[in-house]
């Protein structure tokens, strides 16, 4: 009889990966749902602000409520890496630690019941064992870990360490073998993706690599995520726009708009070049801009506030990501002196409103336009509507579209169709088939 895993991912979809790795190496065990029935727990923890550190920590002692006693409870990840010391001595709960360098170990660590911080920042290649989790037509392949960037408010190299590519073979391999296992749509990832093979000497590593994925029999869609302004150019908006795989999708979270507020976050771009890059992705026929936004960091005066509020209702992002300022020890902004929390608190939910108002406007854009989707299932919303995603927005992320007519087409998950938007029905689009894409 196989033992049961019980597997919670938190955090971003770079964590979601190692998760993926994790499963590849446990393949023998049968997951379960119900945590109180599983031989092994795993939590991959994030630890990136203070919100995600006090889910991990609350999921986890969740889940020890409910494990059966001879079971085994596994932290690994972000929080567990950057905590490793305290969390050992705070946490008798956890049967073992690892953190973010042991993914392909985990089997190993779980036989011996033995605890593991590898030096070096694990990076998937090509070979690892991984199981694609969430869709049958979707993959994540991450293209890098750590970030060279010096952000104030960011702790992130202080345990990820400094930018670390794959080579653009390995990248080619990986995405290759999941377009055999019928996989058509991919999502890059890192930290800085801009920033991609220049720690390898490519002068610009995300163009070489977009060049290479659109070679690839089986790719139908692809798009990038998490562009760093002062290494996102000119020439890498355009080849994206003119890519016939790759979306003309644009995130890059900006964090702030301010000159002032750029120049204490350590950004390396102030206003005037972060504007020029986001006008020329604008531009683009049929782009979509997304970014993220840190609301109350130190020394984000009124006056830099009302500015940034004016331009996000100005510029007309499709879809804004609304952070709230989180003092983070081993930052350069951990000292300065900061904000009081209800004047951070304010100020986040005044931006919350404007990105609430953004994305209306944003799908007001698609009545009665047609737009590539992919079919995900039955909707949660109801049982007589299907969930598609449009091939230019990311997964989870941007939202749904609800298809209300398949118009007798004998519609499957993970397949492709061109659908006419409708009507708008508060954040969603409502769509009819046309007609199927083929790959």
């Amino acid at each position: 009889m196989s033992k049961t895993l019980h597997l919670v991912s938190l955090g971003c979809t770079k964590n979601l990966v190692d998760s993926e790795v994790m499963l590849g190496r446990l393949k023998d065990y049968t997951l379960t749902s119900k945590p109180e029935n599983a031989d092994v727990i795993i939590v991959n923890t994030c630890g990136f602000i203070e919100a995600a550190k006090e889910e991990s920590i609350s999921t986890i002692l969740e889940l020890h409520q409910q494990r059966k006693a001879d079971s085994l409870l596994v932290m690994s990840g972000c929080l567990s890496e950057r905590y490793q010391n305290e969390l050992k001595s705070q946490m008798p709960e956890i049967d073992i630690f690892t953190g973010v360098g042991d993914y392909e170990r985990i089997d190993e660590l779980i036989a011996l019941k033995q605890s593991s911080f590898s030096p070096e920042v694990y990076l998937i290649s090509e070979d690892a064992p991984r199981v694609i989790t969430g869709s049958n037509y979707h993959a994540y392949i991450k293209i890098a870990e750590g970030c060279n960037q010096n952000c104030s408010f960011c702790a992130i190299p202080s345990f990820k360490g400094r930018l670390k590519s794959r080579k653009i073979e390995s990248i080619i391999k990986e995405v290759s073998s999941l377009t055999k296992k019928g996989f058509c749509d991919f999502s890059f990832i890192s930290q800085d993706s801009s920033s991609y093979g220049r720690d390898l000497g490519l002068k610009d590593g995300l163009i070489d690599l977009i060049e290479q994925v659109e070679l690839i029999p089986g790719v139908k869609s692809a798009r990038i995520l998490y562009l760093y302004p002062s290494t996102t150019t000119t020439e890498l908006i355009d080849k994206i726009a003119d890519s016939s795989i790759f979306q003309t999708y644009y995130d890059m979270p900006i964090q702030h708009i301010s000159s002032n507020v750029l120049k204490v976050m350590k950004r390396g771009f102030g206003k005037e070049q972060t504007l020029a890059l986001l006008q020329r992705m604008r531009e683009k026929k049929d782009s979509f801009v997304r970014t993220s936004i840190i609301a109350g960091h130190p020394q984000e005066t009124q006056k830099d506030f009302d500015e940034l509020c004016r331009f996000l209702e100005e510029f007309e992002f499709d879809r804004i990501n609304v952070f709230a300022y989180s003092n983070e020890e081993n930052t350069k902004a951990f000292e300065m002196e900061q904000l009081p929390l209800e004047i951070i608190e304010e100020r986040t939910k005044i931006i919350g409103e404007i990105a609430k108002d953004a994305k209306s406007k944003s799908l007001q854009k698609m009545l009665n336009k047609t737009v590539d989707v992919a079919i995900d299932g039955v909707s949660s919303e109801h049982e007589y509507l299907l969930s598609a995603r449009p091939l230019s927005w990311a997964v989870e992320i941007d939202g749904e579209i609800l298809i209300n007519d398949k118009n007798d087409f004998d519609v499957e998950v993970g397949n492709c169709y061109q659908a006419k938007v409708t009507q708008i029905a508060g954040e969603y689009p409502i769509a009819t088939l046309i007609k199927e894409l083929k790959v």
